[in-house]
This record gives C-alpha cells, sequence and structure tokens, in this order.
C-alpha cells in the first residue's frame, strides 16, 4: 500500500509551533526571531514570527515580549501601539537590561536552550 502523502501544514499548524517555542523562553531571558523560527522548525521565517506574535490577543500568557530582533532589539510597531513600551517594561521588571535605544546585551541574555527539551532533536 502506498504512503498517504506528507500532511500539508497550515498557518494556525505553523503559529503553534512558533507559541510552543516562544512559550519555552524562560523568564530574564530574550530570544531572536530568527532563532524563534529555526526552533519552530521553519527557519528563514523570522518574519512570520512577528506575524504570529503581533496576531495573539492583548492577554495571553505567551510571553511574547521575549522575543527581539537580530541586534538585540525591541522592534519598534508601526501602528502606533505602546506595545514596545510594555515590551521594555515586561523585560526590564524581568531582570532584563534594557538600554537608552531599546537595545539588550544579547551576550548575556540570549536563551540558549536544550534542543532535546524541546523535541528539535
Amino acid at each position: 500500500m502506498p504512503e498517504p502523502p506528507p500532511r500539508k501544514t497550515t498557518n494556525s499548524d505553523t503559529y503553534l509551533a512558533i507559541y510552543a517555542v516562544v512559550g519555552c523562553i524562560p523568564e530574564g531571558r530574550v530570544a531572536t526571531y530568527g532563532q524563534v523560527a529555526n526552533l519552530a522548525g521553519i527557519p528563514g521565517r523570522a518574519r512570520l514570527v512577528g506575524y504570529a506574535l503581533s496576531a495573539l490577543a492583548g492577554r495571553s500568557s505567551i510571553p511574547w515580549h521575549r522575543v527581539v530582533n537580530v541586534q538585540g532589539r525591541i522592534s519598534l510597531r508601526s501602528y502606533g501601539s505602546d506595545a514596545d513600551m510594555e515590551q521594555r517594561l515586561r523585560l526590564e521588571h524581568e531582570g532584563v537590561r534594557v538600554d537608552t535605544s531599546g537595545r539588550i546585551p544579547l551576550d548575556r541574555f540570549l536563551w540558549r536552550p536544550q534542543l532535546t527539551g524541546l523535541g528539535v532533536l
């Protein structure tokens, strides 16, 4: 009997994979959009991670604020939201140092996950 065709993934499946990874980022640590994309099995899709996180409801329990850009900066929102300030305040509350330009020293605060714990290996 022939094998069934591979199951197509949907944006919903992809968003759930992204949320699962972001949910593993510990308090006091940050990850980059690209890092989350890699761990979610969608390398090169950092922008999609941003879209998925922006789709979260305002009171989500997923720690979206722990995801920053590759330079370690809080990404400014283009739609006039105060989410970038909220992100900064949440990170500082967790002990993450954010400088006046919104930059976080990744050498100190970048999350370095144990890949086997995420089911990635």
